[in-house]
């Protein structure tokens, strides 16, 4: 395999093919490895630069082609990518976050495949993910909630099928993350009403790892008028969620049992420290 040298580092070139990489929330520290390694080597690199900040670029080649594609069609960026590795070049196709969340690449793989591309997915870190790390809170705590719910509401470019109207799973009660939501916030906090108490914690979180991020954590009944105070109208992930509580009305008490002294499994049995335990011997 050719090697490409970068700097003091020689690295493996990688293959013509397609690689759709998950480029995170925005943090360039929140990369995988694996990303990383493939943005370093890469002959082209397309990224959508509304959604994607440049500085998650830095450590690509010097002589990379970059090309930004906020403001193309998919009828222009297709071409670009089948031609590019045609051409014997290794392509990666930058997306926000996690590109099985809305990363629309459902019909550039379809068309990849068409065209005989070969192709590769790297998972990325969503947003919802480093808003709990930013928030420092665990979105599935036992006896509270259990279950987590990645939805959007139906938009210009997207309409959510019926049976997961966000009235209907608002019902569930659970830990609900909601994306590309911000402009129609009004409608979203009147259907989230219908089941979640008025007082539900709401973390909305703008840009989350982008150098202007804001996080604001209200009640249910703030998160419209809030968000319109802050004129936070893209890029803004909204957290619904019990576990969002304060610590001491809402953890206190509240634990896992899989570090529990009562608790056994294959790999450690009851401790004899353990409060009901009896000592053999």
């Amino acid at each position: 395999m050719e090697t490409k040298f970068i700097g003091e580092q020689s690295l493996p070139a990688l293959a013509p093919a397609v690689y759709i990489v998950g480029a995170g929330p925005g943090d360039p520290d929140l990369l995988t490895v694996k990303a990383q390694k493939l943005l370093a080597v890469a002959d082209v690199i397309l990224f959508a630069d509304s959604l994607v900040p440049v500085q998650i670029l830095q450590g690509v080649r010097a002589d990379a082609e970059i090309i930004r594609t906020g403001n193309k069609t998919l009828e222009e960026i297709l071409p670009v990518m089948i031609e590019r590795v045609r051409s014997h070049k290794s392509v990666i196709r930058l997306h926000s976050g996690d590109p099985s969340l809305y990363g629309a690449i459902f019909e550039q793989m379809q068309a990849l495949a068409e065209a005989d591309i070969p192709f590769e997915i790297v998972p990325g870190i969503s947003a919802f993910q480093a808003a709990a790390a930013k928030l420092k809170v665990e979105l599935t705590v036992p006896g509270l909630v259990q279950t987590i719910i990645l939805t959007r509401i139906s938009g210009r470019a997207s309409a959510v099928p019926e049976r997961e109207e966000l009235a209907s799973l608002a019902a569930h009660q659970a830990s609900l993350c909601l994306y590309l939501a911000a402009r129609h916030v009004e409608d979203a906090q009147a259907k989230l009403m219908q089941h979640y108490p008025a007082d539900t914690p709401v973390a909305i979180c703008f840009r989350v790892g982008w150098p202007d991020e804001k996080i604001f954590l209200v009640p249910l009944h703030q998160m419209a008028a809030v968000t319109q105070q802050e004129n936070l109208i893209r890029t803004t992930l909204y957290v619904i969620s019990p576990a969002l509580g304060t610590v001491e009305n809402t953890f206190a008490k509240r634990r896992s049992r899989l570090y529990d002294p009562e608790h056994t499994h294959l790999f450690r049995q009851k401790s004899a420290n353990s409060p009901n335990s009896t000592l053999q011997g």
